[in-house]
């Protein structure tokens, strides 16, 4: 889940907070999105999906400024060890999402999470 300071702010039309995460050492990253359940970034998540991106996990909550957030996180597999990213692979995908949030509006900062950010 991120963390979201509130959901009267959002960053694109039903776009809450975006977050591109990999856990260490940092080839394979994901895609976690907040979005409005309400107003639902639909063309943004299917273009994800176009990008080769699936949905792994998504679960709905009320923040505590009684605002109605989904959480969806989105995972591409890449041919190296443990379907990860190659060197190469994780280039071409970071660039790509970047442009894909950047059309949309969104500037992402691509990050490496801490190691007990990442298997907590």
């Amino acid at each position: 889940m991120l963390f979201l300071k509130s959901t009267s702010v959002s960053k694109a039309p039903g776009v809450y907070e975006v977050d591109i995460a990999a856990k260490p050492p940092g080839k394979t990253f994901g895609v976690y999105i907040a979005t409005n359940p309400d107003k639902s970034p639909a063309a943004l998540l299917a273009a994800l999906r176009t990008l080769g991106f699936e949905e792994v996990h998504q679960k709905g909550y009320t923040h505590r400024d009684r605002g109605q957030v989904l959480d969806v996180h989105f995972e591409k597999k890449g041919t190296d060890l443990f379907h990860g990213w190659t060197t190469a692979e994780s280039a071409v995908n970071l660039a790509a999402i970047v442009a894909l949030f950047g059309e949309h509006g969104v500037t992402v900062t691509p990050r490496v999470m801490s190691l007990s950010e990442a298997y907590a």
